[in-house]
């Protein structure tokens, strides 16, 4: 089978240069709703802008196609500069049907620019999605918004006349002419979604004709219309760093700062985890890559893989879990357990809302007390979170580092909006990333027995032994440890010793975190303080605050547990602490205890 020769795309029509667009894509779970975000996203990235997205998807399996649970968005911010956020409002609105309408229509710049897909606006499909009237015949979008209907349906099928298809494949191919609609609009190069369907479709001739002939035609579409008598441009960004880029998901990017840290280590990666929402493509993205010297367990449950990691650590790999909040909670015990046994353990922890099942696919950071405190005893861990699908290679990296020198449990936080969302990364070169010295104790030493829980005076670790070493057999559990020893012990005053020994080691990587950098003027009226997700909103909106006169700083926080040493100092220089968080206010609370300061939540 030969695919279709690459057509060439020229249009005739004046296009406008423009700084930046948001664009909403959202129809039914069934419409490829993703596919075109993600498709459109490339095209963006591979045109040199700066992108940032939100997908928004129902939890549902597969709701009732054209209900409002059914409904499935993607938004897209494309710009010429650095942004850091995928937007408020959309610029562009691209509804399947009326329940796409119903959901996302608030989504919408007033008067900007809502394309409909008119075949769907039927009676049955208007009750569905609870309008009593049809919207695009009582005028009551053309008061707030530029609507362009478009029967795309109809137009699919014709595009499609004399191929040998169902018309359920037919209505399966109505999202490539929306694609090509809007890649025409937006001046996109097409020929990455022309190979993109030749890859998808290599093996189905009949769809591969298919979806061509659709993209073409929604692209012809665009052109020869008189709904549209501009294009638009948006110009590659000019103020990115110079080096190679691709665009990355969360998801993607904490898996492979997984496999680098494994790479730079000389560890085996074990990864044992349970299925869950946001957390599973991690899951997925590690067992592409065996090839690197990863292993991935699915286990029966959220305990049988924490269990699993920390006997992979015992044996000398790097034991990783991930789940989200539901699951945080139940590997509780076992992060008691590596905190005992002081082995390395990566927990990620990539947040939903909640409780209990909560909102499976929607962003909450309403886990911190969970990863902070959320363990009987007293139990410290170190905890740490990314900001951005990119930053999350970057902190998954800095986990295991943490984690194999000080031997301890180290839990990533992440958020649905970062595992799911994507932007250009920077590629780093592999052989520049920071060493993570295992250092193995290999060997006993005749006469000396073995001390299992001596410790390196810098990090207080103690010994990471090498398994199955003559001479190094030693006593390990969930049972209170004898200092140095290692044996079983119920004494009070050890007990207080091991306690506070734990709790210094975590502190005690504070020591070597990089001074806290705060965005704008060292002191002044308003100091905004975020973590997590947050940050691009926090910081887009304190440059726009900055560009006002106003007197306001930003200062993003990585590590929640320790937290610099610097960070009291920073917050007391200011009038006002303001903490913007996607939770009832947790980080605010840490702070006013911590450092006896009156901040102000904004939740």
């Amino acid at each position: 089978m030969t695919t279709p020769a690459q057509t060439h795309f020229h249009s005739q029509k004046p296009t406008e240069t423009v700084d930046s667009v948001v664009i909403r894509f959202a129809g039914d779970s069934g419409d490829g709703i993703q596919l075109t975000g993600s498709q459109f996203t490339a095209a963006s990235a591979a045109a040199g802008n700066d992108t940032a997205t939100f997908p928004d998807f129902p939890a549902e399996i597969r709701a009732p196609a054209g209900t409002l649970a059914g409904v499935s968005g993607y938004q897209l911010h494309f710009s010429s500069h650095d942004i850091l956020t995928p937007g408020d409002r959309a610029d562009v609105l691209v509804i399947m049907n009326p329940a796409a309408l119903a959901a996302h229509k608030k989504w919408l710049k007033p008067h900007g620019l809502l394309i409909v897909n008119a075949d769907a606006f039927t009676q049955k499909n208007l009750k569905m999605a609870g309008f009593a009237a049809n919207p695009l015949e009582d005028g009551t979008l053309a008061d707030q918004y530029q609507v362009v209907q478009v029967d795309l349906s109809r137009l699919t099928s014709d595009a499609l006349q004399g191929l040998d298809l169902s018309a359920k494949e037919v209505e399966r191919c109505k999202n490539y002419f929306a694609l090509g609609l809007v890649f025409w609009l937006y001046d996109r190069k097409t020929e990455l979604v022309e190979d993109e369907i030749n890859r998808k479709f290599a093996g189905k001739p009949l769809l591969l004709d298919a979806n061509h002939r659709v993209f073409r035609a929604g692209w012809d579409y665009g052109e020869n219309t008189e709904l549209f008598a501009i294009r638009y441009a948006v110009p590659a960004a000019t103020d990115i760093t110079p080096g190679r880029y691709r665009s990355i998901s969360g998801n993607e990017a904490t898996a492979l700062g997984l496999i680098a840290a494994s790479s730079r280590s000389g560890l085996d990666i074990f990864y044992g985890s349970y299925p869950i929402t946001p957390a599973s493509d991690i899951l997925h993205t590690l067992a592409q890559h065996k090839e690197f010297g990863v292993r991935t367990f699915q286990a029966e449950d959220e305990i049988a893989a924490i269990c699993a990691a920390i006997g992979a650590s015992f044996g000398n790999q790097l034991g990783v879990t991930a789940t989200s909040g539901p699951g945080i909670a139940l590997k509780s015990e076992a992060m008691g357990l590596a905190v005992m046994t002081e082995l390395p353990l990566v927990i990620i922890d990539v947040q939903r809302g909640g409780p209990s099942t909560g909102l499976p696919t929607k962003t909450e950071q309403a886990d911190l007390f969970q990863a902070l405190y959320g363990r009987n005893g007293e139990c410290p861990i170190a905890v740490l979170a990314a900001r951005s699908p990119g930053d999350a290679f970057w902190t998954a990296y800095e986990a295991c580092r943490i984690a194999v020198k000080y031997r301890v449990p180290v839990m990533m936080l992440s958020d649905g909006s970062i595992a799911n969302g994507a932007e250009p990364w920077l590629v780093p070169e592999a052989d520049k990333l920071p060493v993570i010295a295992a250092n193995f104790l290999d060997h006993a030493t005749e006469g000396q027995p073995v001390l299992p829980y001596d410790r390196d005076p810098e990090t207080l670790a103690r010994p990471w032994i090498k398994l199955g070493t003559p001479g190094l057999e030693h006593r390990i559990g969930g049972l209170e440890k004898w200092d140095k020893t290692g044996h079983i012990s119920y004494d009070p005053q050890n007990h207080h010793n091991m306690v506070k020994i734990r709790q210094a080691k975590v502190d005690g990587i504070a020591k070597e975190l990089p001074p806290s950098e705060v965005f704008g003027p060292a002191s002044g009226d308003v100091l905004v303080v975020s973590w997590g997700s947050p940050w691009g909103s926090c910081r887009t909106a304190v440059q726009q605050l900055q560009a006002e006169g106003k007197s306001v700083s930003h200062l993003h926080l990585r590590w929640l547990n320790p937290l610099p040493d610097d960070v009291g100092q920073i917050l007391s220089q200011f009038r006002v602490v303001l903490v913007p968080e996607i939770n009832n206010g947790q980080l605010v609370q840490i702070l006013r205890a911590r450092f006896a300061l009156d901040c102000k939540a904004y939740n």
